[in-house]
């Protein structure tokens, strides 16, 4: 659109009085902003002050690894384990031993029944129950085991001992990790010892696990005898079998639970089986 008659006048008016101010030429394409402020009226950039040098960092001690930070403690168990002298001695170790598991546990369970019975069962870890009981297999599973004991002729009072690896509960009943399982075996090895047993049950994987040294899984390791070394008694022989825990899971493992039990009173009944 071509401007009008008057912005034309207006426009060659304006550019006259520039004339005469002494403009004789256009240094830019486009106006000058005037409402712009001037640099002069910004405020000055602060200087960057430059980085503080920061002192070269120390070299740090290697990590240690969980084997070597646990070897410590480990050694020290071993100590207390291959110190005591009886039951009761053997429980006061356990309570010297400082262990995470302590400050998270209610108890300590270490055993239930007649030491001189000649049979110890061992399962894995306290659970819930046994926790505010201070003794072990007193919940759901263990009056399942009872059951399956009675079965047999054996009863916890009168010819049998109960026992676990671990004598505190993990927190939320969480299976025990081979750390823990590594520093509370001489425990219950020494326990073995003092109570010199002639058969011993050993309740799921992770007593089999611990106790017998070995990787296979409880359903290859059960239904047969196994040979225990216990320090200061010698060769014991060992049943694995499923944890009472298992088959209230897993109801169709109680034939092969029978079995094992059968096994284990034909023990009973004559001459230690050879494992």
């Amino acid at each position: 659109m071509e401007p009008d008659e008057a912005e034309t006048a207006a426009l060659l008016a304006a550019l006259e009085l520039q004339i005469a101010w002494g403009a004789d030429e256009a240094l830019d394409e486009a106006p000058l902003d005037r409402t712009r402020p001037s640099p002069e009226a910004l405020p000055a950039a602060r200087p960057v002050a430059p980085a503080a040098r920061q002192p070269a960092p120390r070299p740090s001690a290697p990590a240690l690894t969980p084997a070597a930070a646990f070897a410590p403690v480990t050694a020290r168990a071993g100590e207390l384990a291959a110190g005591a002298d009886s039951i009761e001695a053997l429980s006061a170790a356990l309570a010297a031993l400082d262990h995470p598991l302590r400050e998270t546990a209610g108890n300590l369970v270490l055993s239930d029944g007649v030491p001189e019975s000649g049979l110890v069962l061992i399962g894995e870890a306290p659970g819930a129950d046994e926790d505010r009981q201070g003794k072990p297999f007193v919940g759901v599973s263990g009056r399942l085991l009872d059951r399956m004991l009675a079965s047999i002729g054996v009863e916890r009072a009168r010819n049998a001992y109960l026992t676990n690896i671990l004598p505190w509960r993990p927190p939320g009943n969480r299976t025990p990790t081979d750390a823990e399982m590594s520093l509370f075996t001489p425990f219950v090895l020494r326990h073995l010892a003092l109570l010199r047993p002639r058969h011993v049950v050993l309740l799921g994987g992770t007593a089999a696990k611990a106790l017998l040294r070995r990787n296979e899984g409880i359903t290859r390791l059960r239904g047969r005898w196994h040979s225990l070394e216990v320090p200061g008694l010698g060769t014991v022989p060992a049943l694995a079998t499923l944890h009472p825990a298992y088959l209230l899971r897993q109801p169709a493992g109680k034939r092969d639970a029978w079995t094992d039990l059968r096994l284990l009173r034909r023990a009973l009944d004559g001459p230690a089986e050879a494992p």
